[in-house]
């Protein structure tokens, strides 16, 4: 029920994703009657694999993460994450309040043994292809120990999107070793020692988007800057190409022959495409969709649970945090 648009763009990804995956099972948790209203304007719907789970209570967009704990106990996002820790479902995909949603997802499915906090994922488009960020925002203050569990997550969940040994590194002001605060350099103490992962020192931030490494690991509220200033600037670079073709008629006719690679360029770069950042280190799997996101943003994010899912991810991390934890 949450979102900046509700679940009128839900229903829409939601009947999308049914229509392109045979065998997925999708269940809707919210305001049963808006729900049904929306579902029946779309035809063909299977409702064999799509059901619809009544919850009386929304959390809004502003609302503190310990209201929505103790004052909401049937909101659509509590009940969506107990399905979850029944076993009702395989994972839980929202485009609500990121700080309520990560508050309860706490609660309801505690954390994997050795971590102390749970930290967002997503792809980063480089020019190689795709790294994985963390922490994008759950966690403003953290520790070395902080810092090293995410290496080790982020490293986990490269190698389940199908990484061969995956190149770690902690993002920093500088490449040298004098560089950085000291949580970083203590975490880059820990990280060198750790058995069976491939760290491989300090990035700038130039260096996340040439590809220097698949996993880049900072705190959230490193993280979450530059994602938002990410996803501003391929939006700005995007329009302004598109300005410039519309100058006279000669840029015109040039930009009506690139526009296929212009095309391209912009749906890879597109924020949609890469929606959907994963809570990583919890007893179950959760993805937390932009608020934002339009049908297609939300699409993406329920592809990346279903990715998740098909790797047993929380399972892989619970394997290798006892080894390297």
């Amino acid at each position: 029920m949450g979102g900046d648009f509700g679940p009128r763009n839900i229903v829409q990804a939601s009947i999308a994703c049914l229509l392109a995956t045979p065998s997925l099972h999708l269940t809707l948790v919210g305001q049963s009657s808006l729900l049904e209203e929306l579902i029946a304007r779309h035809s063909g719907v299977d409702r064999s694999r799509l059901r619809v789970v009544h919850a009386s209570e929304v959390i809004t967009m502003d609302e503190r993460p310990s209201q929505a704990l103790r004052g909401k106990p049937d909101s659509s996002m509590r009940v969506a994450l107990g399905l979850l820790a029944e076993g009702k479902a395989h994972a839980c995909v929202s485009a609500g309040n990121t700080g309520a949603l990560m508050a309860l997802s706490r609660f309801v499915l505690k954390t994997l043994p050795g971590i102390d906090r749970p930290a967002m994922v997503a792809a980063m488009p480089t020019r190689s292809g795709y790294c994985q960020l963390l922490d994008l925002g759950a966690n403003v203050d953290c520790t070395a120990e902080h810092l090293y569990q995410f290496a080790v997550m982020g490293s986990v969940a490269a190698e389940a999107l199908g990484v061969v040994r995956p190149r770690v590194a902690l993002l920093n002001v500088g490449t040298e070793d004098i560089k950085g605060n000291q949580q970083v350099k203590l975490a880059a103490g820990l990280l060198q020692a750790a058995p069976g992962l491939n760290y491989i020192g300090f990035v700038e931030g130039d260096g996340l988007y040439r590809g220097e490494a698949d996993v880049v690991v900072c705190d959230g509220f490193v993280g979450n800057v530059l994602l938002k200033s990410s996803e501003g600037l391929a939006l700005m670079i995007s329009e302004r190409i598109e300005r410039l073709f519309r100058r006279n008629l000669l840029s015109r006719l040039v930009g009506l022959m690139a526009r296929p690679v212009l095309g391209r360029l912009k749906a890879d770069l597109a924020p949609a495409r890469h929606n959907g950042a994963s809570f990583l280190g919890l007893q179950g799997i959760v993805v937390k969709s932009h608020g934002s996101a339009d049908a297609q943003g939300f699409q993406s994010a329920i592809q990346r649970a279903l990715i998740e899912i098909q790797a047993n991810l929380p399972q892989r991390l619970r394997g290798r945090l006892e080894d390297l934890l």
